[in-house]
C-alpha cells in the first residue's frame, strides 16, 4: 500500500521562488545529510544564501559527503541542538535572515524561540501553517492547512488560518482561490461542531469580502469530487476545483497530508505564516525534494 513513488519538486513553485530574489536563511541544527541537501538544491537554484547554524563539525562533514565548498557562507558553530533555534530567531529579529529553514530539529523547540515576545517576530497576524501539495514535476497545488500549528482552532483562529492561505495562494499565482472548509458532513449539524464553524467561515469570508470562493461545510468527498458532489445534488464553485481545504483540526490535517505522502508520493511543502519571518517547517524524516520545495514556499511567501 505504501508508494514507491520518488517525491519530486513542483517546478511551478521553484519557478516562482526564482522570481523573488535570493534570500538571506537561517539554516537551524543543520548538521544532518536531508538538510544539507536541501540547502545545496537550494543554493543552486538560487533562492537563499544560508547561515548554517549547528555543529561545526558535523555540518562540515555532510558537506564532504555531499562534495559541496561552504567556506563563503557563514557558519554559527553550536554543539547544543534546543540553543541552535534561538540564535536563528534573533537573526531574524534583527533583520539578518529572511526566513527560518528547519534542519535536525524537534518542532516545539524551534517555534517555542519563534514566539518568543521580545524578539517582536509576531505581528497582528495569527501564526498558521500551509501545506502545498503536489505529486509531479508541474502538478496542480492543493493547499491544506492548518495541519501542525493550531491545534484545535476557535472560529476567529480559523479566520486567520483562512486569510494567511488565501495570501499564499495570491502569491503562487492563484489570484481567487477556491476554499473547501473541511467537515465529516455537508450539512450543518449542532452534534458536528466543525460543520457549524463551516457554515460561519463561508458567511463571514463574504461579509469581509476575502477574495476568495470560499463554501462549507463539505465532506471530503465533495470537496474533491465533482461526481460525488453532483450525485448529492451538491451545487458551489468549490467542489472538484479546490486550491485550499481548510481543515477543522490538526489531526485531520496531519493525517491527510502523510497519507498523501506515504501512499500517493506527494511532495509536502511546508511553511509557517503570519509572522515577520516565514519558518520552514519540516518533518526531521523528510526528504530533501520535499525540504526544498518547502524553502521555495517560504521565500514565495515573502512580502514583496
Amino acid at each position: 500500500m505504501l508508494s514507491n513513488k520518488k517525491i519530486v519538486c513542483p517546478n511551478n513553485l521553484i519557478n516562482v521562488a526564482k522570481k523573488v530574489g535570493k534570500v538571506d536563511a537561517a539554516i537551524v541544527n543543520a548538521g544532518e545529510i536531508f538538510p544539507m541537501e536541501s540547502v545545496q538544491k537550494a543554493v543552486k537554484n538560487n533562492l537563499i544564501n544560508p547561515i548554517f547554524i549547528g555543529n561545526e563539525i558535523e555540518i562540515k562533514k555532510y558537506a564532504e559527503k555531499l562534495s559541496w565548498d561552504i567556506s563563503k557562507y557563514e557558519l554559527i558553530s553550536e554543539k547544543n541542538e534546543n540553543d541552535t533555534a534561538p540564535i536563528a530567531a534573533k537573526l531574524a529579529s534583527e533583520g539578518k535572515v529572511k526566513i527560518i529553514v528547519k534542519g535536525h530539529i524537534h518542532t516545539d523547540i524551534l517555534m517555542k524561540a519563534v514566539l518568543k515576545r521580545d524578539l517582536n517576530l509576531i505581528g497582528k497576524k495569527r501564526l498558521s501553517h500551509v501545506w502545498h501539495m503536489t505529486l509531479g514535476t508541474d502538478d496542480k497545488p492543493l493547499i491544506i492547512t492548518d495541519g501542525v500549528v493550531n491545534v484545535l482552532p476557535k472560529l476567529e483562529v480559523k479566520m486567520h488560518i483562512l486569510k494567511n492561505a488565501v495570501d499564499f495562494a495570491n502569491k503562487i499565482g492563484i489570484s481567487k482561490p477556491k476554499v473547501a472548509i473541511l467537515s465529516a458532513t455537508e450539512e450543518i449539524l449542532e452534534s458536528v461542531p466543525s460543520s457549524i464553524d463551516a457554515d460561519k467561515i463561508t458567511k463571514r469570508a463574504k461579509e469581509e469580502n476575502i477574495n476568495a470562493d470560499v463554501f462549507g461545510p463539505l465532506a471530503f468527498d465533495n470537496s474533491v469530487s465533482k461526481k460525488s458532489a453532483a450525485i448529492k445534488k451538491i451545487k458551489n464553485n468549490v467542489s472538484g476545483n479546490l486550491d485550499i481545504m481548510l481543515v477543522p483540526n490538526v489531526e485531520a490535517g496531519n493525517a491527510l497530508v502523510k497519507m498523501m505522502i506515504y501512499f500517493m508520493g506527494a511532495c509536502a511543502a511546508g511553511v509557517v505564516l503570519g509572522g515577520k519571518a516565514p519558518v520552514v517547517i519540516t518533518s526531521r524524516s523528510d526528504e530533501a525534494e520535499a525540504r526544498l520545495a518547502s524553502i521555495a514556499a517560504a521565500v514565495v511567501s515573502l512580502d514583496q
